[in-house]
């Protein structure tokens, strides 16, 4: 009974992880099947995270620090669209100025603004998206089993998690059930073809950043007023490049992403369960190593994976004629 306890709480801190990678991987997700390479997911997730925290510490209310985020976020996918469709420049090294930017202007303000070292002020329960309880969840905790999976598992969350479940199945319909997603897609594989159709491959990639930087708003919000309690330097600690890397695991699709991402969670929670544990025949293992693990598994799969897998065809290829 000690092991399944200890497993749905691995379980449960793996959907809490795993909730900005997911936004994020269907950010990069639905910018890249409009043709638009948006590797700056990290910049942007640290751009939202500090928005909503200074936000939030300011104004005392989340769901301001919530539209803050999403704002930066939007402005700087705008940045990265502006530069990728209509200046034709590099997608690549767009994303990157955006996360270099980010990564020193956001700790620069946070110091010029709160004098607390380049973060921001820690966050009470009223300014940040605390745990839900859902109905009945703490009489059924003592239930076995049915009971501790419904209290531990799905109940305890914050409003952006439960949000993370109902956008999943939004973007899948959104892509494969709406012209609009297979206009998405098709300028994604043949700009040319969506060109002579008559629809703006523009506007259709102007819409698809935009999608992208509200969805990496959302995760940049939940690492910092839900996850957290507070804007740190470099809170994203490398997660947009891990939703990258679900993106491509995930074979650019919704669904195989969200299972990329739930494994990447799973890890970085059985690292953070493992640190100090004296395992059998093992010992205890170095915090070091336990921290890299999330990491490895990421080069691990892009090394053996990543070389089979096919792109959007258009994916990174300015597209220089429009109507």
């Amino acid at each position: 009974m000690e092991f399944f306890s200890d497993l749905t709480l691995l379980v449960d801190s793996t959907f809490r992880t795993a909730t900005p990678l997911v936004l994020a991987g269907l950010a990069g997700l639905v910018a890249e099947r409009s043709g638009i390479v948006d590797i700056g997911l990290e910049g942007k997730m640290l751009a939202a995270a500090f928005a909503a925290a200074a936000a939030a510490a300011v104004t005392g209310n989340p769901w301001v620090g919530m539209v803050a985020g999403v704002l930066a976020s939007m402005f700087l996918a705008l940045v990265h669209g502006y530069v990728s469709i209509a200046q034709r420049g590099n997608q690549i090294v767009s994303g990157m100025a955006i996360n270099i930017a980010v990564a020193g202007l956001a700790p620069t303000l946070a110091n010029f603004w709160f004098r607390q070292g380049g973060q921001t002020p820690l966050l009470g329960d009223e300014a940040r998206f605390s745990a839900i309880n859902l109905p009945f969840a703490e009489s059924l905790s003592t239930v076995p089993i049915v009971g501790q999976l419904y209290s531990e598992i799905i109940s305890g969350h914050n409003f952006i998690t439960y949000l993370t479940v109902l956008l999943i199945p939004a973007v899948a319909w959104m892509l494969y059930r709406t012209s609009f997603g297979l206009r998405l897609r098709a300028v994604g594989e043949n700009p040319e073809a969506v060109d002579t159709a008559g629809i703006s491959v523009t506007k259709l990639r102007y819409q698809a950043v935009l999608i992208g930087g509200f969805l990496c708003g959302l995760s940049g919000v939940v690492l910092s007023t839900g996850m957290g309690a507070a804007f740190i330097r470099d809170m994203s600690a490398g997660k947009g490049y891990l939703a990258l890397a679900a993106m491509i695991f995930g074979r650019w699709k919704p669904v195989p992403t969200l299972f990329a991402c739930l494994l990447f969670g799973f890890v970085d929670a059985l690292q953070g369960r493992l640190q100090g544990e004296d395992l059998p025949l093992i010992g205890e293992i170095p915090v070091q190593f336990t921290i890299m693990l999330p990491y490895v598994l990421t080069v691990i799969i892009l090394a053996g994976f990543a070389g089979k897998m096919d792109a959007p065809k258009a994916s990174g290829i300015p597209y220089e004629k429009d109507h």
